[in-house]
């Protein structure tokens, strides 16, 4: 069963967060309970110490002792949880906290325990005595025995102490909790939301608004990205559609002309309107050559843009290849009176000697069709390193700002007329353009308004 991210996200950061503050909060109350009972245990030597310090000031010059003082200090001694028996050097008994309140005694002792075991469930302690001497200057005046419950023992301030720090934890622990759904929720919307726009987004351009557009902002590198790539997409969808319109529209008109005037010339043969001459029936396969030109571009266009474009190499002079190229041009040049500059070099690639034929051929009847009479063309053949370049340039009418960055899709066309003259379906570029990429090289344009046009074809050597 799938989840929205929204909702993994909010349980991923609850899930985060009660773990590490359920962690944080074992480790920590493990670490502060050891630092408490190390410091209950200090408390109790430093007490004892100072219990048995002050029994031994008791101690008069005279051997004497201030039994009155020493009843006081057993008596607050056994508040505080320690049970004394205070004996002479003789062994008689000074003060007893047993003898003084046995039963005060007997619940102290039990009252401890069942601290420590509401504490600790199987703990494990009992009564516990210790034994001080005491002396005045050097010689041994007598004993305090210090009874207590042991190893060491709560009393009721420490348990409410430790009982404010659990309590303090679980309320952090729950805050915490509180405010990792509240970033979670805050963090799912940011990364979800932009996510939705994106997936709304998709569905328009699969239902054919190529026209909408991700304007939602986000701080997340990757959904950026993402936006970017969809509206990126929606664009080229948006020109693949307005070019498969174009397509339409050229080759609608480019065959309507033809078979309109072959339609009309055979009405009025077979009405016997016009007798079918020669010239007539020249004019109609005339039409008809032009209809299977247009069927063979198509052709053409499915063939070299297809992934699996079988390439023959072999090592030729590409500057020769030119030469005899330019030979098939040279009457169309001379008509038009433009002027042909060839700054030839032998440059021998490894590469389908018909396919960048074909190439040539597209670029050099280009710069035919759109050189001006009088003109000039200039040809150039060099080599940079392992790579062979050829130049094609041209002072015609050049190719706008806008037009220059779509010359080499499919079934774009500069000259927006259709006219029969320049006509075509605007695939020689695109032809051009995958010859040359499925050889490894590249093929870049450069052009100027009123100043011409200039190709530029690189090829691996």
């Amino acid at each position: 069963m799938s989840k929205s991210l929204s909702g993994k996200l909010i349980f991923s950061y609850i899930f985060i967060a009660s773990l590490s503050v359920l962690l944080i909060s074992i480790m920590s109350n493990m670490f502060l309970v050891r630092l408490f009972n190390n410091y209950i245990m200090d408390e109790h030597q430093r007490k004892s110490k100072d219990v048995v310090h002050a029994v031994n000031e008791q101690y008069n010059n005279d051997g004497s002792w201030n039994i009155s003082i020493i009843e006081r200090i057993g008596i607050d001694a056994l508040e505080n949880g320690l049970i004394l028996k205070i004996t002479d050097a003789s062994g008689e008994f000074l003060w007893d906290a047993e003898q003084h309140n046995h039963g005060r005694c007997e619940a102290l002792i039990a009252h401890f325990s069942k601290n420590m075991m509401s504490r600790y469930p199987d703990w494990q302690g009992g009564f516990v005595k210790e034994t001080y001497t005491m002396e005045y200057k050097g010689s041994f005046i007598g004993n305090v025995e210090i009874g207590y419950y042991g190893p060491f023992y709560y009393t009721d301030h420490d348990l409410i102490f430790l009982e404010t720090l659990n309590k303090i934890f679980i309320t952090v622990g729950g805050i915490s909790l509180l405010l990792s759904i509240i970033a979670g929720i805050i963090m799912a919307q940011g990364l979800s939301k932009p996510i939705e726009k994106v997936i709304k987004s998709a569905e328009a351009v699969t239902k054919g608004n190529y026209k909408n557009r991700i304007t939602e902002k986000s701080s997340t590198t990757e959904i950026i990205n993402l936006i970017h790539s969809v509206n990126k997409m929606a664009d080229y969808l948006e020109k693949q559609e307005l070019l498969r319109k174009r397509l339409t529209a050229d080759v609608a008109h480019e065959l309507r002309t033809p078979l309109a005037t072959l339609q009309s010339h055979m009405e009025a043969m077979i009405d016997g309107v016009w007798d079918p001459t020669a010239d007539r029936l020249k004019s109609c396969h005339e039409e008809i050559m032009r209809i299977n030109r247009m069927v063979g571009d198509l052709e053409k266009l499915a063939q070299y843009e297809n992934d699996n474009l079988n390439i023959t190499k072999s090592r030729f002079d590409l500057a020769e290849l030119v030469q005899s190229i330019l030979l098939n041009f040279e009457a169309d040049y001379m008509n038009k009176g433009i002027e042909i500059v060839f700054k030839r070099k032998d440059v021998w690639i490894n590469a389908d000697r018909d396919k960048l034929s074909q190439v040539i051929i597209n670029l050099l009847s280009n710069a035919l069709k759109y050189t001006p009479e009088k003109g000039k063309v200039e040809i150039e053949i060099k080599k940079e390193g392992k790579t062979a370049l050829l130049y094609v340039k041209d002072n015609g009418v050049g190719i706008s700002k806008e037009d220059l960055p779509h010359i080499f899709e499919r079934f774009y066309r500069v000259d927006k007329s259709r006219s029969r003259i320049t006509g075509g379906a605007g695939i020689g570029l695109t032809i051009s353009k995958a010859i040359v990429e499925a050889h490894g090289g590249c093929i870049g344009v450069e052009s100027t308004i009123g100043e011409g046009t200039a190709f530029t074809v690189a090829l691996p050597d």
